[in-house]
């Protein structure tokens, strides 16, 4: 697992894929402090990783990375932290999207292309 602070590279996303999921890394991104954790094998376990550095759950949202893939296709908002009937959101996706460009920019932010 890694915390993401300051950036990451396509290429160093691309080579964590392939050792673990092959095609997809899984992700969760904190919206408020603008930072994510890459690299486990749940979003459950990157979701606690976050939460014991300081993140607040309703600030964390999973999704998958696909490092080989671009546009819409790049980001796929899917996990079951999402799944948060509190905040109105009632599926595993992210379904505000305000919330989607959210995590958009902070990937965009992140993630050097």
């Amino acid at each position: 697992m890694k915390i993401v602070k300051t950036s990451i590279t396509l290429e160093e996303l691309d080579t964590l894929a392939k050792s673990r999921f092959g095609h997809l890394i899984k992700a969760v991104v904190d919206i408020q402090l603008q930072i994510m954790v890459v690299d486990a094998d749940l979003h459950a376990d990157e979701e606690a990783e976050l939460l014991a550095h300081g993140s607040k759950q309703s600030d964390l949202w999973g999704i998958n990375i696909y490092p080989k893939l671009e546009g819409s296709e790049f980001i796929e908002f899917d996990s079951m932290i999402n799944l948060r009937p509190s905040q109105n959101n009632l599926s595993r996706g992210v379904g505000d999207p305000q919330i989607q460009q959210k995590i958009i920019k902070v990937v965009n932010k992140l993630i050097k292309k």
